[in-house]
């Protein structure tokens, strides 16, 4: 609470910042702030609070509970943050629709009746409507290009995000699966890696990958590189 409160009298002092904005969790902290801001320069400073979005078994979507999805395009890409939404559980899709977007009350009305495969189309509804807010509506076709073109959809493989391995990567020209998986970032280090291996998670191009110490040639993801995947939802074209 008191390092939140130094952060918003920090704010209105250097920026100008005189409203705090976040979840209604934060009411006490927030209120923490505009008193400090009261007391130390004699300014009136206000908090402002939203209902804390929560998924369908009542957690909390945010960093605290590792499930955070990030504005900033180099924390969260825009394929990704498109994805995060298009993957919410069926419980949790209208809830999103309405508080998160700007659609029509009478649009989302309609949708409470939707089950099944519609659901799936509200999820696409959702992922396209927050991704053109955050990123704009050109990087929202592309992601959802690349999605249709993953999933069995019309799309172009040049629209699914890409890595480009680096030099340092590779050892003697070669680089095993355990650093591709920890440089592409769809492992955090290499024993989480291992793990997604021995459980048969990790495909690359058209193969499973069941064995730690496969290693690849620089050549093999040279052109248009190979498609790596951890699990069914989480992937990228990795290139050099």
């Amino acid at each position: 609470m008191i390092i939140q409160s130094y952060d918003f009298y920090y704010m209105f002092q250097k920026y100008n910042c005189n409203l705090e904005f976040g979840g209604d969790d934060q009411w006490s902290n927030m209120l923490g702030g505009t008193e400090l801001i009261r007391r130390k320069l004699s300014k009136d400073a206000h908090a402002m609070t939203i209902t804390l979005l929560t998924d369908s078994q009542g957690k909390k979507m945010g960093k605290t509970a590792g499930n955070a999805v990030w504005l900033d395009a180099n924390k969260t890409s825009p394929y990704e943050f498109y994805q995060y939404w298009r993957n919410v559980s069926d419980e949790d899709v209208l809830k999103c629709i309405r508080m998160l977007t700007f659609l029509p009350i009478e649009q989302i009305e309609e949708m409470n009746s939707w089950e099944g495969s519609k659901l799936n189309e509200a999820k696409e509804i959702l992922a396209r409507e927050l991704t053109t807010l955050v990123h704009g509506e050109e990087e929202a076709k592309k992601a959802e290009a690349g999605a249709k073109a993953l999933f069995g959809g019309a799309g172009a493989m040049s629209d699914v995000p890409a890595f480009v391995l680096k030099d340092e990567d590779f050892k003697d020209g070669k680089i095993d699966i355990l650093q591709v998986l920890v440089s592409t970032g769809l492992c955090t280090s290499r024993g989480d890696a291992r793990r997604n291996v021995e459980q048969g998670g990790v495909t690359v191009g058209d193969e499973k990958v069941t064995d730690v110490k496969t290693e690849y040639d620089r050549s093999a993801f040279e052109g248009e590189g190979l498609l790596v995947k951890r699990g069914k939802k989480n992937f990228k074209k990795v290139t050099v």
